[in-house]
């Protein structure tokens, strides 16, 4: 893959190696950091991926995206296509109830640049968003949706607020909004991995839906620290990202301090004068001016706030930064940093158990459940590797575990076939326990198989979602033949 950002190490950057060291010490003690890469002075001083994630395969940004909505409606105003004055209800005629209320008239594309639509909840809950109908698409459901407040006095995080920022710019602009930031942001960035997920209708999700690698991330975040220029040339208004960046709103109190110093157009304030793009379970730009730094992550997290408190305990002490005498006391320095060597635990215990012969290929019938999971059978693949074949309704879906080594392969388990990578263990004579990766999103299934008799009781676990966590937890007995 090519690159986009120039190499450095970290003590030619003005930065003690020993502080990189520290935070990625410490986003390894958290479960599960994906990749991390640390640019200063737009250089990059340290990159990796935890196998078996990579740096340079793409990843789900979730509201990552948003960030990059909020760039193109600021390339649009700079363009002069709208403002952010204009009323929301002129810009999407054709979407508006026939009897709008007196809050829905005042909403405009700053209040939902700014999430302070004057809605109680997120506007996206509660739509259908497989279907859609002639004349009755996401954005006129959004729109009929009430609206509590006085558009601009209160933030409530609404990703249809977003939603509705790109159905803007595909009507003015007659094209979807991955289409209309390519030749503007994108391809001068280098970024050429970029996909985004469309409504049923073909109008990009905006809220959410942007996949694109690491590296991707990073630039972006450099363009923003340097005011919108990318080689020379002012790809974003510099008065939008001044704008985009700042506090704009009151969005407190949070549960961390990160999620409580003020929202911009799309962006979220941190402490020490930083700011960030932030996706769901982890996916992070920071970008901290103070210090000419941007860290990006892709994870797969539930402790949100360990990433951003991790660049603070690396970083704010006198001893992460290098003097030009440290500097050049050094003994020669290669001239770039090596990719960090990282890797993602896989589950301990023995590749075999010594009860095998009289497990391997009994077929458990399961219990009916919601998930459709109707059996399993324990086997050997053709390379020794433990199998497990599921039956979800009525088809046949193998998975060969590694032992102490992640195992590629497809997997249409939970859907559309997917990448994924697995490992599993024996922590007992009797239980089988093991990590079914999703590679490029921050999704891993986690399968206990507990045996005992003709029995066997089965749980099966995601290790982050947006709803429950738990997808089955259920009891099979071995088929009588």
């Amino acid at each position: 893959m090519s690159r986009i950002l120039p190499r450095s190490t970290p003590l030619a950057e003005g930065v003690e190696p020993a502080a990189v060291r520290r935070l990625i010490d410490s986003l390894d003690r958290i479960e599960d950091v994906h990749s991390v890469l640390v640019l200063r002075h737009g250089r990059v001083i340290a990159e990796g991926g935890w196998h078996p994630h990579t740096a340079d395969r793409p990843h789900v940004m979730f509201s990552v995206s948003k960030s990059f909505t909020s760039t193109a409606v600021g390339i649009a105003v700079h363009e002069g296509l709208l403002t952010v004055d204009d009323s929301v209800l002129d810009l999407l005629p054709d979407d508006a109830p026939a009897d709008p209320g007196e809050h829905l008239r005042a909403m405009r594309v700053r209040d939902l640049l700014t999430m302070t639509t004057g809605h109680s909840a997120s506007t996206m809950e509660g739509i259908d968003r497989t279907i859609s109908l002639p004349g009755d698409g996401w954005a006129r459901a959004i729109l009929a949706q009430p609206v509590e407040h006085q558009p601009g006095t209160r933030f409530v995080y609404n990703t249809g607020a977003t939603y509705l920022l790109s159905a803007i710019l595909h009507r003015l602009t007659g094209e979807r909004l991955l289409d209309y930031l390519t030749p503007r942001l994108l391809a001068p960035l280098g970024i050429t991995h970029a996909t985004w997920e469309q409504d049923p209708d073909g109008i990009d999700t905006g809220g959410f839906g942007l996949t694109i690698t690491i590296e991707e991330m990073a630039a972006f975040g450099q363009l923003y620290l340097q005011g919108g220029v990318w080689e020379g040339k002012q790809l974003v208004p510099a008065e939008w990202v001044a704008a985009a960046t700042v506090k704009q709103v009151e969005n407190g109190p949070g549960d961390s301090p990160d999620w409580s110093q003020g929202y911009g157009y799309q962006f979220w304030q941190c402490r020490h004068g930083a700011y960030r793009a932030d996706g769901a379970f982890g996916q992070y730009i920071l970008v901290w001016p103070e210090k000419d730094m941007v860290i990006t992550t892709t994870s797969g997290l539930s402790d949100l706030a360990s990433v951003p408190e991790a660049v603070w305990d690396a970083f704010l002490r006198d001893d992460a930064w290098a003097t030009p005498a440290d500097i050049g006391a050094a003994t020669p320095q290669p001239d770039e940093a090596a990719p960090l060597e990282l890797a993602l635990p896989t589950p301990a215990g023995a590749e075999s158990t010594p009860v095998e012969d009289s497990l391997l290929g009994v077929t458990y019938d399961l219990e009916p459940n919601p998930r459709g999971f109707s059996a399993l059978t324990l086997g050997r693949d053709a390379d020794g590797r433990t199998e497990v074949v599921f039956t979800v309704e009525g088809v046949d879906h193998v998975v060969s575990f590694g032992h102490e080594e992640w195992s590629p392969g497809t997997s249409a388990l939970l859907g559309a076939p997917a990448d994924v990578a697995t490992a599993a263990a024996w922590t007992d004579e009797l239980t089988l326990r093991g990590r079914m990766i999703f590679l490029g999103t921050p999704f891993e299934l986690r399968l206990e198989l507990r045996f005992s008799g003709e029995d066997v009781a089965v749980l099966v676990d995601q290790n982050v979602a947006f709803g429950q966590r738990g997808l089955l937890d259920v009891s099979g007995e071995a088929r009588r033949t």
